[in-house]
């Protein structure tokens, strides 16, 4: 197999996983009133100490106003809140509730229990881990300073 055709099957594979994904979460979203794309907003807050707007936008490769829109509802349901930055005034944090916890928490552990990694050994896990943290931390990181210019 050439390299242009395993680049184009490796990709085919990670749409396959993202699909799958997907589809595990879906019926947990709907019972619990989300969308897909609030589910995302959920699982990406649970990772980081803070996360502006413009943060998130970055990080869902959406505009500022999708991303501020999908925080109104999400605090008007009680699952995240707007608080002060701690070094900048201008910018709010965004925070989950205990409530927001709770469900992110829900569709963190029904995520990993569902996962397709699961049908890889642990050490399968580990090495497939390390390649992709590689290769997402590649040449395409140049990116990356940008998610910490509203943080300071």
């Amino acid at each position: 197999m050439d390299d242009a055709r395993l680049n184009e099957e490796l990709i085919d594979s990670l749409f396959a996983v993202r699909t799958q994904v997907h589809a595990e979460l879906r019926d947990l979203a709907r019972e619990a009133g989300l969308t897909d794309t609030q589910t995302d907003v959920l699982w990406r807050l649970s990772r980081g100490d803070e996360m502006t707007a413009r943060r998130l936008a970055d990080r869902l490769q959406c505009d500022a106003s999708t991303a501020t829109s999908m925080i109104d509802r999400l605090e008007k349901r009680g699952l995240v809140r707007r608080v002060p930055h701690p070094t900048d005034r201008r910018a709010k944090v965004i925070q989950l509730t205990d409530e927001g916890c709770a469900l992110r928490d829900r569709v963190i552990r029904h995520s990993t229990e569902h996962s397709p990694f699961a049908r890889l050994d642990r050490d399968s896990r580990l090495r497939l881990h390390a390649l992709l943290r590689e290769v997402a931390e590649g040449p395409h990181s140049a990116a990356a300073p940008e998610d910490h210019h509203d943080e300071g």
